[in-house]
This record gives C-alpha cells, structure tokens and sequence, in this order.
C-alpha cells in the first residue's frame, strides 16, 4: 500500500464515523507516524508504507473514530508557537486561551512573578515565562497527575526550568508568596452543560477541569477572594471566561475591590478575557 491510499483508507473511516475533520485528522495522524509532512501527499503520494507503518496508523485511525481527541493520540498539541505535551490528565490547550496570555504578556514586564491557578498543561505559565525577560511563577493544580504534565512541558520548553515552579495546591491553600499577576483559565461549565458538549471533549477531556458548578461560576467566586493573601495590592488578575460570563465576572472582581475591570473579546467576537488591577483598600 502507498502513502496516498493508506490516508484515503483512513480519511474514509473517520468519515463514516462521522469525525467533522476527516481529512485533516487523517492526514495529521499519518504524518505523526510516518514523520512526514503535509508535501508528502502532494508530492510523494506514492511513497510505500511498511506493514509496521500502516498498522500503527490504522490503530490510530480506529480510536480517533471512537471520538478520543487527536491530540491525545498524537500526545501533543501547538500553543503559542510551541509544542506542549498533552494526555488525558489535562485540558487541551486552545486556540482561544493564546488570548489571555496575549493579554498578560502586554501587562507583564520585567522580573515580574506570575501565579497560574489551575496550570493543567502549564501551557499558560510556560508561554508567558517563555515570552518574557527574567520573570518567574508558580502553577498550581489540584490534580497530581496535571502538575508531572506541566513540569515535563516546562523542563523541555522553557530556556530557564527553573524559572517555574508546580505545586500541588486546592487553589492558593498551599500556595507561598505574593505574585504581580495571577492567571486563571479555572472550569467555567456549568455542570448540567457538560453533558451537550462534543464527545471528544465530554467523554476523554478531564471533568475536574471541566465542571464549574451549578453555574460555571463557583471557581471565579473563590480565586477572586483567595487571591488576594497571594496577589500585590495594585497587581493584576486576568480570567479566561465562557462566552456569556463577561458581566458576571466583571462584577464578581469590582465587588471585590478590583479597579479598571476590563472585558475583552476573542477572535470571534465573543467575550473571552476578563482582567483588572487590586485597589490598595480592597
């Protein structure tokens, strides 16, 4: 078998199984276990397949039709323009989230100390250690098996490791320090919702992470208090949010005595980023 009629063999699987990408997961599946790239369909569709080849791929091909996301096949997935390893331990890193840390990297300067509540992957502290000048931070989690993610993407990604620290932590209980900035992307579905979401994302993508409560709102309601033994007066705190949770957190945060809160929106239009500064009387 060629290259062209293994992908085509994969790309029609997936079709009948209704995966939305067929093609593209397809092909993104072959080039990860033949170690190719997207010419090689173009130019080199003959390319011969080894019998150790296309039973890898096929293998693969079979639990991407039983809806288990791609990138936890493959076992990595681009954010910021570096190559994060993912499992099952931890949310996907999303396109959608690159806006709060483009947000945090245009308040963050140099030498400052940045916590990330709720690290998972640590794709957001790492990027905005990765991205800056002599910043450090600390990324805490609940889940033990989320933290040994986050420190192996920090100990292959990061120039300086040990500018990052992981702790396990329910939210700051055991975080030590005061921070510039804390970064939060906390879970924000609503509980009875979790059921309507994609079963990629319902079925394989941890629900610890997931699971904001009756309202999606529990989480912000806590990190926006607790943060506060951990967060410098006139530092910052930055949100990820749901689409329709922009007033809400807004006003969760100037209640609690955040000045200049801002709401921002995403690519889409949609609201995506909440943040705003501690007033020195909160």
């Amino acid at each position: 078998m060629n290259y062209k009629e293994l992908y085509e063999q994969g790309k029609n699987t997936l079709a009948d199984a209704r995966i939305e990408e067929a093609a593209l997961d397809a092909r993104l599946l072959l080039e990860a276990v033949c170690g190719t790239d997207r010419n090689t369909l173009l130019v080199h569709a003959d390319r011969p397949v080894s019998a150790e080849e296309e039973k890898a791929y096929l293998e693969r091909i079979a639990r991407r039709a039983e809806r288990i996301p791609l990138q936890y096949i493959t076992g990595v997935q681009d954010f910021m323009g570096l190559e994060f390893t993912v499992n099952e331990s931890v949310l996907i890193p999303r396109q959608d989230t690159e806006i709060l840390v483009e947000e945090v990297l245009g308040n963050l300067h140099d030498g400052m100390t940045v916590c990330d509540m709720c690290t998972g992957s640590g794709c957001i502290l790492i990027s905005l250690l990765q991205y800056s000048n002599d910043c450090e931070g600390t990324g805490a989690d609940l889940s033990e098996k989320a933290l040994a993610v986050a420190r192996s993407n920090a100990g292959r990604l990061l120039r300086n490791p040990g500018a990052a620290q992981f702790v396990h932590s329910d939210l700051f209980e055991s975080v030590d320090g005061r921070f510039d900035i804390v970064v939060s992307n906390p879970p924000y579905i609503a509980t009875k919702e979790i059921e309507t979401l994609m079963p990629e994302v319902r079925d394989h993508e941890p629900r610890m992470a997931l699971d904001g409560t009756e309202d999606g709102l529990f989480f912000y309601r806590r990190i926006v208090n607790d943060c506060k033994r951990n967060l410098k007066k006139g530092g910052m705190l930055f949100f990820e949010i749901g689409y329709d949770q922009g007033e809400a957190v807004k006003t969760l945060m100037e209640q609690a005595g955040f000045l200049a809160v801002e709401v921002k929106k995403d690519y889409g239009g949609l609201d995506r980023v909440v943040f705003g500064t501690l007033g020195f009387e909160a």
